[in-house]
């Protein structure tokens, strides 16, 4: 059996094999590492030795351009070759340049990046299809490529290339879903997104469109603000003219922005009937917890903070498409047994982060007990290791 070879670009480089992160040995060497991030970013390309070396080596440096090129592939593919048998193979050299061919086992979020982004622009129709090839993309871009790492002028520019190619995508896919309707998820995909690009316009209009849609017009004038705020604080000028006419017709169209109490009661009515735990990013769970630590302080009562990790059965990472699957399965046991007032939210790619108030240390572990038995009834595979730490707010964690 081929090793499993993944190399991750977007957030910063890492490299793993079956699992074992590997990175460092590639690492040792910055130039290197350089080369080997050029040729799989210009991947299929063969990268002429002229560009390698204007992009690898500083002008200034006395060296003898072709010789160190010749001396810093070989040390490189010497390198890979540590990592996995034959695997400096990689590096393909052709007249006049050099090309990374990825061979059996070799895996490149880059590369998939690239695929999907270009089926997806090709795909005009809202199917299942189409939303798992979204969500796969999202899974992928979660930061920028080779973020603050080895940034020459090239590797900045595919930067900007891939975060407006996911952006496009993004604002594709929010299209689609206000043409069927789906005005919810347009406010999830919008808020997402502007996470990695909050100044992006068009989603910002989107999702206070969506808002109105839904009549949460009071979410929709306090979008407005945070942009207008944004752009205030960070561009010193006001927000583009759409926003500011979207705006304005909310304004015309209601004679008042204030609601009235009955008014207020009926919009969050509809939030109290959900069952189960609140699901949330990480920025709203800190918030949840400073709101729920002022209350429990009011009422001299306690919170306990819990941590859940997803390993394979032997403690590795396990593999990236699987682990997917596996979190999402494990958000949705939590959403399901747990209490409304319990708050849940992914934390990395496998933790989960739990604030559980209003319970003792003895409830609490029986919470989670519970918990770990519904997942495991649920992936009864032998391969998945389910293990949680748990502790009381104002203490340090512990077993």
């Amino acid at each position: 059996m081929a090793d499993q070879i993944l190399v991750r670009m977007f957030g910063g480089f890492r490299m793993s094999v079956n699992g074992e992160p590997v990175e460092e040995i590639v690492a040792k060497s910055k130039k290197g590492l350089s080369l080997l991030v050029h040729l799989v970013v210009l991947y299929p390309s063969v990268v002429p030795n002229e560009q390698l070396i204007e992009q690898v080596w500083n002008e200034k440096e006395g060296v003898n351009p072709e010789s160190a090129l010749k001396t810093l592939v070989s040390r490189l593919r010497s390198s890979l070759n540590q990592i996995a048998d034959g695997l400096g193979n990689c590096i393909g050299a052709s007249r006049g340049g050099y090309y990374f061919q990825p061979g059996e086992g070799i895996w490149v979020d880059l590369m998939e990046f690239r695929e999907l982004v270009s089926v997806l622009k090709d795909c005009p129709q809202l199917n299942d299809d189409y939303r798992r090839k979204f969500r796969r993309l999202q899974s992928l871009y979660i930061g920028e490529l080779l973020k603050n790492q080895l940034q020459s002028e090239m590797l900045l520019a595919a930067g900007v290339l891939c975060h407006d190619q996911y952006m496009e995508t993004v604002c594709r896919m929010v299209r689609l879903l206000r043409e069927n309707g789906e005005h919810e998820k347009v406010v999830e995909h919008c808020r997402f997104a502007l996470e990695k690009d909050p100044f992006n316009e068009q989603l910002h209009l989107e999702l206070m469109q969506a808002l109105v849609k839904l009549n949460r017009t009071n979410e929709a004038t306090t979008q407005y603000k945070h942009v207008t705020n944004l752009h205030s604080q960070y561009l010193e000028q006001q927000p583009p003219k759409s926003i500011q006419n979207f705006y304005n017709q909310i304004m015309q169209s209601n004679d008042s922005l204030e609601m009235d109490l009955d008014g207020v009661r009926k919009e969050l009515n509809q939030y109290g009937e959900t069952h189960g735990a609140f699901e949330c990013s990480y920025s709203v769970f800190r918030e949840v917890y400073n709101l729920q630590m002022r209350n429990l302080k009011r009422l001299n009562a306690s919170m306990y903070i819990a941590m859940i990790m997803i390993t394979g059965a032997d403690g590795r990472p396990l593999q990236p498409f699987r682990l997917e699957e596996v979190m999402r399965g494990l958000g949705e046991v939590l959403c399901s047994h747990l209490r409304r007032g319990d708050t849940v939210s992914r934390f990395s790619s496998n933790q989960y982060c739990l604030l559980l108030p209003t319970v003792n240390d003895d409830t609490g572990h029986m919470v989670m007990e519970r918990i770990k038995r519904h997942f495991y009834q649920r992936f009864s595979s032998s391969d998945i290791m389910f293990a949680y730490r748990i502790s009381l707010m104002s203490e340090g964690l512990k077993e």
